[in-house]
């Protein structure tokens, strides 16, 4: 019996950006090269941009929401609280979100750590696991998708840039572009490929 398990990301906009939730079926299915072998797939079941200046207390609802029905209760929701902070992770738990909750704060180093407040993931790291997933094409969009064009263009302008200093870095490099849905993505794909690793529960 095949093996279905589902990890949702949520980018929290701030007053300019769109906050973004994106929900991946993970499949197990056997390597073209090895067929003794079990690989990691995802589907995109789930893509949605909530409106600029969203409360964050009506975007918490609206995932309890989501996650009280089946097939996302009790499953991992990760949330980037970079920006925002702890409080709106605090304000997830007070609604008793019925997930797996997970908080990841988006760093600049070189691997991932454990923190008292999450996990602190490089974004190179989370960039290079999109990437993996998109070149051995196990992650798939469905075209019919809510957002799906308006992700497909975020990654065609998702780019990455070699600075003076010889530091990449990562994101949209034209001015009034947005990448809050390939975020959300990438979040619940990281977790989908590490999600046996030790984690906080938030």
């Amino acid at each position: 019996m095949e093996t279905i398990t589902y990890f949702t990301g949520l980018d929290l906009g701030q007053t300019t950006d769109y906050s973004a939730l994106a929900v991946l079926e993970q499949t197990r299915e056997p390597a073209h090269d090895d067929p003794g072998r079990m690989v990691k797939h995802y589907a995109v079941r789930h893509l949605q941009r909530f409106p600029l200046g969203t409360p964050y207390t009506a975007i918490c609802t609206e995932i309890g929401e989501l996650f009280a029905i089946n097939p996302l209760i009790r499953t991992h929701l990760v949330v980037d609280q970079t920006g925002v902070g702890r409080p709106v992770v605090d304000l997830l738990a007070q609604a008793r979100v019925q997930a797996r909750i997970r908080a990841i704060t988006i760093t600049g180093g070189q691997q991932a750590s454990l923190a008292a407040d999450g996990m602190h993931v490089p974004k190179k790291e989370l960039v290079n696991t999109l990437q993996v997933l998109l070149q051995t094409r196990r992650l798939q969009v469905a075209p019919a998708l809510p957002e799906a064009r308006t992700l497909v263009k975020e990654l065609l302008d998702f780019k990455v840039k070699i600075t003076e200093s010889a530091h990449e870095t990562f994101g949209n490099l034209r001015e009034g572009t947005h990448d809050d849905l390939v975020l959300a993505i990438m979040l619940a794909a990281w977790q989908g490929e590490h999600a046996r690793e030790l984690w906080i529960h938030c």
